[in-house]
């Protein structure tokens, strides 16, 4: 253990759970570590001391050489049906130090992914290389600075071994920080394995940590349920609107404190075509951008199926109030995307046919190939001329109807573009960018491609200058990108 200059704060409520939920799990000691990207916002909102993180001292932590102080290392059990398939999972390469408990009094946890073999590791050797976990730190905060919900990352340390994939590859450990890592299927894992008064426990755990509010209502675990599903709905919208596509959906990536979790081969779309698939492994196209809202209701109807014990004694009853509940995410999401896709347009009222309006110009984006962010920075900028579109007849009609719909409401020209901009990113972690990225730290050990980058995406709205380089188009090709999962 280490003195605790460094400002951890630890309370770890997840142990004071049943046994069954997790197993002690030490981090593997690694043989050079160096940190190489380091997040000192975060370490300071976090109530660490980041000078004190980037001295030897702090890294050999990070690595998980030593344990920080009130650390209690576990790794997490879990389930998931993984592309449909229900299995047993768990941590198998990932090991939670703690709770850190903010100088706000927020409660995050801290979990060092890549720091080797867990109970749970089945033949996996535990580790992770440099590429997945710089992949996983540029988007994750990337998609922080877009203003949706997400696991953080606080740092990327190399660990000075190879990691034997296809090819040696330079090993890595990513600190992750979260509100919390409970997910669908650790609710799937407690209604298989455990008891039904550990399913409670679990439930009651999850209700005190993410939904406070809702503790002493009598239909609790149906308002915890309802409440989810909410969060869901809300954050695949968010994905929606900027083109994100995560690329595992499994109930083992779905939190129920509703933050984007798991950044394995996720990815954003350049041009507008719903039926994008990054990853290489989803072959039948199943977490494509266009599926991703009904796959989040089949992961919630999981959800429903493990809490049913709990939601009333008669099961009968119990799955009439699920399938009720469930029956309103579609609406919850509508609700949401309109929402989002109106304020994309400037629109600060609501009219009966602005779903059209915004169909219309998805299907003309579709038509055109046009690229899905700098379509709406080009409308955000009154530069329609700068898409595809322009000059067609069908963009000419939509861009004149915008116009009219536009004028109808109450707000002058600054505020309608003040939305746009609040609403439309000028960046994003471009496929291109993000592999010129990894490539210049794994190959060349030259992070500071990353760095600029992660600096970029920093500020998505700021539409500034030094940004332009990076709303560029990757050059064309024949070859569809793909991710990987860097498992």
């Amino acid at each position: 253990m280490t003195h605790n200059n460094m400002g951890w704060n630890f309370d770890n409520s997840y142990v004071r759970l049943p046994e069954r939920f997790f197993e002690n799990a030490e981090p593997t000691k690694v043989s050079s570590p160096k940190t190489v990207l380091f997040n000192k916002q975060l370490a300071e909102d976090l109530g660490l001391h980041a000078n004190e993180l980037q001295t030897a001292e702090g890294t050999a932590i990070l690595a998980g050489n030593t344990l920080p102080e009130g650390a209690q290392p576990i790794a997490q059990a879990y389930a998931g049906h993984q592309f449909g398939n229900f299995t047993m999972l768990g941590d198998g390469r990932a090991v939670m130090l703690g709770e850190q408990i903010t100088p706000d009094g927020e409660r995050k946890d801290i979990q060092l992914k890549g720091s080797g073999r867990t109970p749970f590791s089945r033949g996996g050797d535990g580790r992770a290389t440099l590429g997945p976990m710089l992949r996983e730190y540029i988007i994750s905060e990337a998609m922080h600075a877009l203003r949706i919900p997400t696991n953080r990352s606080l740092a990327v340390v190399t660990t000075g071994d190879s990691v034997r994939r296809e090819v040696e590859l330079p090993g890595a450990v990513l600190t992750r920080v979260a509100d919390s890592h409970l997910r669908i299927g650790t609710f799937e894992y407690a209604a298989r394995w455990g008891s039904e008064e550990e399913l409670r426990e679990l439930a009651d755990y999850a209700i005190n940590r993410h939904y406070p509010d809702i503790e002493d209502n009598p239909d609790r675990y149906l308002t915890f349920f309802r409440e989810v599903v909410k969060r869901q709905a809300e954050l695949i919208a968010e994905w929606q609107l900027v083109g994100f596509i995560h690329g595992v959906m499994n109930t083992d990536n779905m939190t129920v404190s509703g933050e984007t979790i798991d950044y394995g081969p996720c990815a954003f779309m350049d041009v507008y075509d719903p039926a994008t698939v990054f990853s290489s492994i989803d072959v039948q196209g199943r977490y494509a951008y266009q599926n991703q809202p009904g796959i989040g209701q089949w992961n919630l109807a999981r959800f429903a199926e493990a809490l049913l014990p709990l939601l009333h004694e008669r099961q009968e009853h119990a799955i009439d109030q699920a399938k009720e509940i469930l029956g309103e995410y579609k609406d919850f999401y509508d609700d949401y995307w309109l929402a989002g896709m109106r304020k994309k347009l400037g629109l600060h009222n609501r009219e009966e046919q602005d779903s059209v309006l915004i169909q219309d110009l998805l299907d003309i984006m579709e038509e055109s190939d046009a690229d899905f962010t700098n379509t709406f920075r080009a409308l955000t900028l009154s530069e329609p001329e700068k898409t595809p579109m322009h000059g067609e007849e069908a963009f000419t009609d939509w861009f004149q109807r915008w116009q009219e719909r536009l004028s109808r409401q109450e707000k002058s020209r600054d505020e309608v573009f003040q939305l746009m901009k609040r609403s439309n990113p000028n960046v994003i972690p471009r496929n291109h960018r993000v592999e010129e990225a990894l490539e210049a730290a794994v190959q060349n050990g030259d992070f500071s491609v990353t760095e600029r980058l992660i600096e970029v995406l920093s500020a998505p709205y700021a539409y500034t200058k030094d940004q332009e380089p990076y709303i560029k188009l990757p050059e064309p090709t024949n070859r569809p990108y793909q991710t990987y999962c860097g498992t």
